[in-house]
């Protein structure tokens, strides 16, 4: 095995390897229940580094301009209609004057960075601390590496004007759920989430507009804040609509939640 090609693991800014690869990540030992009293002493310190994150973050982004993030599996690899499907979406987006953000790993992540760089445009990765992990993929221009989900989370909404889905695992979920929670709460404001494949997303949709509908959980009105779309034409198309319109350009600044609007007007 050639150096390269040591297993490595991530930790924010910091690469380890071999020995002093960690068996837990920062998430983990943050989350885990302590039968002693020693959390009392760490924990504040954990604040710290947690404030760090947001800090870098924030740094790193602020000047980014308008951006769409895309999500998807880490899981297909080139050639797959997927991969090459997202490749598009990211390429188009960039044509349109917009950065691409990805979580910065292999597969669907990959797949829209590579399309942003291909096209000239400015892609964006957003890396996170696991225990089996590649690092930012190759096509990453600008690289941000967190610890912490909910940091990197944060950034994806404040800096993305709208999201592609395409089809992914519990993390795509898990990111595509939150943002829809925080439009359906108004905790952030309106902005277009595209689900890209009509085949892999339908049957979700009808167990939502049926099960949870019936039931009251949610409001018919709350489907409408996803639109599914099967092809990248219809994808850039839907976001052309979404967000102004493709003959108007990308809309100025950042996407803002309803807190940070408190602070400024508090200010």
């Amino acid at each position: 095995m050639t150096p390269e090609e040591r297993e490595h693991h991530r930790k924010g800014p910091v690469t380890l390897r071999g020995a002093q690869r960690p068996d837990r990540t920062t998430d983990q030992r943050l989350l885990e229940e302590s039968a002693s009293g020693a959390w009392v002493h760490s924990d504040p310190w954990r604040v710290l580094r947690i404030q760090s994150e947001f800090v870098e973050g924030f740094g790193a982004l602020s000047e980014l301009g308008p951006a769409i993030s895309i999500f998807g599996s880490a899981r297909l690899g080139e050639g797959h209609p997927d991969y090459e499907c997202a490749r598009r979406i990211g390429a188009g987006i960039a044509e349109r004057g917009y950065a691409v953000i990805t979580g910065g790993g292999p597969g669907i992540m990959e797949a829209g960075n590579r399309g942003a760089q291909e096209a000239g445009g400015v892609s964006v990765g957003l890396g996170i601390e696991l225990p089996h992990e590649q690092g930012l993929n190759p096509y990453v221009d600008l690289g941000v590496d967190f610890r912490y989900f909910f940091a990197r989370k944060t950034m994806f909404v404040k800096y993305s004007s709208g999201f592609v889905v395409m089809p992914g695992g519990f993390g795509t979920f898990d990111e595509l759920f939150e943002a829809l929670c925080l439009m359906q709460t108004h905790k952030i404001d309106m902005f277009p989430v595209i689900l890209v494949g009509r085949d892999y997303w339908q049957g979700l949709l009808d167990w939502v507009s049926s099960a949870v509908v019936d039931r009251g959980m949610i409001s018919l009105a709350d489907l409408d804040l996803v639109r599914v779309v099967d092809t990248a034409e219809e994808a850039l198309a839907a976001l052309g609509e979404a967000i102004r319109g493709d003959d108007e350009g990308p809309a100025a600044g950042e996407h803002r939640t309803s807190a940070e609007d408190e602070v400024v007007d508090a200010s």
